[in-house]
């Protein structure tokens, strides 16, 4: 019966955490930490503090999103996303606040062990970092309410997130270490235009004027499309930069995973749309699998 009793407190929280959605947080760091070994300057220590404080931000931003939505009406019994447990009345608003703080300061503490070992350009991204998870939708005007939620999801789950793991390892940085995170930003783009079309309604009522709001179902499907596509290219313009490390190009598989999942964004809509965005998420941690293998052991 105890066992049964912490089953049903956690569940909301496993869902709150939204599972599906944090390989955004691990492919980066894969990759980042991957190319490091590659190339001779990795640091175990880092990479598993990197690890840590990527999830811990996305986790917070993801209850803050919980409790936020909820306040200002975009999370309503109608969504047709799974529960989310503030709305539901599984989880106070009180803590569920309480729990993002609580995350983000965790997030904190591993990012000043960072900044000891990589200098104050670490505590700026770290900074950003949180507050732009804070922000996606507290405030005022939320980035996700304007439209730019994509931006800051492919900026701080690309670029930011591989080449800073990187850094924090080498104490250096390099063109085609800021290039592999393309890859992964327009992957964790993907799980948030599919989330978007899904929800694009619901938002629209809310006032939540989200890219698929402002431009429609068929410019969502054709973003996701967009997405997919780069990403798999992106290994190639990565292999044209460091002439080297030719099995990266394996990530690009990808491409082919997803045809699936791209003809549902086209012609499913509603609860279905579930399904594809975990999928999606299997596919940026597939894709970081595959880079970080070939980048490990394939080179000229």
């Amino acid at each position: 019966m105890l066992l049964s009793g912490i089953q049903n407190t956690m569940n909301p929280w496993i869902s709150a955490v939204r599972p599906q959605t944090l390989p955004a947080a691990i492919a980066p760091v894969m990759i980042g930490t991957a190319m490091a070994f590659g190339d001779g300057v990795a640091h175990v220590p880092s990479a598993l503090v990197a690890l840590f404080a990527a999830l811990c931000i996305q986790i917070a931003t993801n209850f803050t999103n919980d409790y936020y939505d909820f306040k200002k009406g975009v999370d309503t019994s109608s969504r047709l996303g799974p529960v989310r447990a503030t709305q539901a009345g599984l989880v106070s608003p009180r803590a569920m606040i309480c729990a993002a703080i609580f995350v983000f300061c965790l997030a904190a503490l591993a990012c000043v062990y960072l900044v000891f070992r990589a200098g104050t350009a670490i505590a700026i991204v770290g900074v950003a970092s949180v507050l732009s998870g804070i922000f996606y939708t507290a405030g005022p005007r939320p980035l996700a309410y304007m439209g730019l939620g994509e931006l800051f999801v492919f900026i701080f789950f690309g670029p930011v997130a591989v080449a800073g793991t990187y850094f924090v390892q080498a104490l250096e940085i390099n063109l085609g270490v800021v290039i592999a995170g393309l890859g992964t930003g327009f992957l964790s783009c993907a799980i948030l235009a599919v989330n978007n079309l899904r929800d694009l309604d619901g938002d629209a009522k809310a006032g939540k004027m989200t890219l698929a709001v402002r431009f429609g179902k068929a410019f969502a499907a054709r973003e996701y499309l967009f997405c997919i596509m780069a990403a798999s290219l992106t290994p190639f313009v990565v292999n044209l930069i460091t002439k080297d490390h030719d099995g990266i190009a394996a990530a690009s598989l990808v491409g082919i995973m997803a045809i699936g999942p791209v003809q549902t964004v086209f012609t499913g809509q509603g609860t279905v749309l579930n399904k594809i965005l975990a999928q999606t998420g299997v596919l940026l941690l597939v894709y970081g699998i595959l880079f970080s293998a070939g980048w490990m052991l394939c080179s000229r």
